[in-house]
């Protein structure tokens, strides 16, 4: 038996975010083909939590001091790797693309999934200029249709890809038993209205706005609202501050990190995304998956992973966003009927378009076309 390729990703976070949470899903679908290392420049690996079955390993970031130490770290981690294909994300792995790049390394691929809250209303030029010099021989990577237009025309990269991100739906399969007994579990009430929302805790989802949202949603006399935030990260403070304001209005649960999801969207009634910057998030095809309807930000590609009667529930971003996310929160809340029509459309659209087969075949095809270079 042939020895299984090894693969070395670069990040600049490997927390169980989108972004890592669909390499790992990645990883174990390609099983002995492949084996991993990851590195992230944070140190932080929490993601390892959720791999099941594949042969990932990590290894510290540990530059030295002093200009392009980051540069000289990956070199020298290339030459002691000695990886047969090298994986990059984002802006943060940019030292591994530069030093790929000076080391003349033909095998790497790089993955652009979106922005932080730095780069969600205007791209940096300087980062358009970097990317459009040290990416211009590499394979890229892009899930969503406006990532790609802006790896076309702005970074003027013709060697990108888009491959949709993909779920197995049937991990997410409606259990109303599950879902009562999640709500049980974080003290939500049987009645209430769960509006749900799942992701890193980090300025650019901008979970603050969502609780404010809610505060001033008219939910149903009969349905109190309950937001349910399912993540962790920097930004917890300021959602716990937001929840403090709304006191009264609409309760808020904050459940922390958790691996299985799920429970959590069954206990949903709806699912929110109001984010500055998105491109086809995970927690998106997950919660069509689950049969739960969303109300969202217009960013990315949003509006076109939803189905179409879905996109009556997608607001514009502007000084009328919170206005709007609310009204929004509150037809879907008190339109029973519709919502199970939506959830209904929402399940069909992700098993028809964005199944985990497509993507892992698409993703294989791609990094098996880069070993043989």
């Amino acid at each position: 038996m042939a020895e299984p390729a090894h693969l070395l990703h670069v990040f600049s976070t490997f927390c169980p975010a989108g972004q890592q949470v669909r390499t790992v899903l990645l990883m174990d679908a390609f099983g002995d083909r492949f084996r991993h290392t990851v590195v992230a420049t944070d140190n932080n690996t929490e993601a390892m939590g959720i791999v099941r079955s594949a042969n990932v390993q990590t290894l510290p970031w540990a530059p030295q001091e002093g200009p392009m130490a980051g540069v000289r770290f990956c070199r020298d981690l290339l030459k002691r790797v000695e990886p047969d294909l090298l994986l990059t994300y984002n802006w943060g792995s940019m030292d591994a693309v530069l030093a790929a790049r000076s080391a003349r390394l033909h095998r790497h691929v790089h993955h652009e999934d979106g922005f932080n809250a730095d780069e969600a209303k205007r791209l940096h030029s300087r980062r358009n200029w970097a990317r459009r010099v040290s990416l211009r021989s590499t394979d890229l990577v892009v899930p969503s249709e406006n990532l790609l237009r802006i790896a076309r025309k702005t970074w003027r990269l013709s060697r990108s890809h888009l491959i949709p991100n993909g779920i197995d739906a049937n991990r997410f399969r409606r259990d109303a038993a599950a879902g009562a007994a999640f709500r049980e579990a974080h003290g939500i009430p049987k009645d209430a209205f769960v509006l749900g929302a799942v992701g890193h805790l980090r300025p650019v989802k901008n979970f603050p706005r969502l609780v404010r949202a809610a505060a001033d949603a008219p939910f149903p006399a009969e349905r109190p609202g309950v937001v349910c935030v399912v993540g962790e990260g920097p930004e917890r403070g300021a959602i716990e501050a937001a929840a403090a304001a709304a006191e009264g209005k609409v309760k808020v649960v904050l459940t922390g990190h958790l691996t299985e999801l799920a429970a959590a969207y069954s206990a949903f009634d709806a699912m929110a995304i109001t984010s500055d910057s998105e491109q086809q998030p995970v927690s998106l095809l997950e919660a069509m998956a689950a049969e739960v309807p969303v109300v969202a930000t217009d960013v990315g590609d949003v509006s076109q992973t939803l189905p179409p009667e879905a996109r009556a529930f997608v607001v514009p971003l502007g000084p009328q966003v919170e206005a709007d996310l609310a009204g929004a929160i509150g037809r879907l809340a008190g339109a029973a009927e519709q919502r199970g029509e939506l959830a209904q459309a929402g399940l069909e659209r992700v098993r028809e378009r964005y199944s985990l087969d497509a993507m892992v075949a698409t993703y294989r095809e791609l990094y098996d076309a880069a070993l043989r270079r």
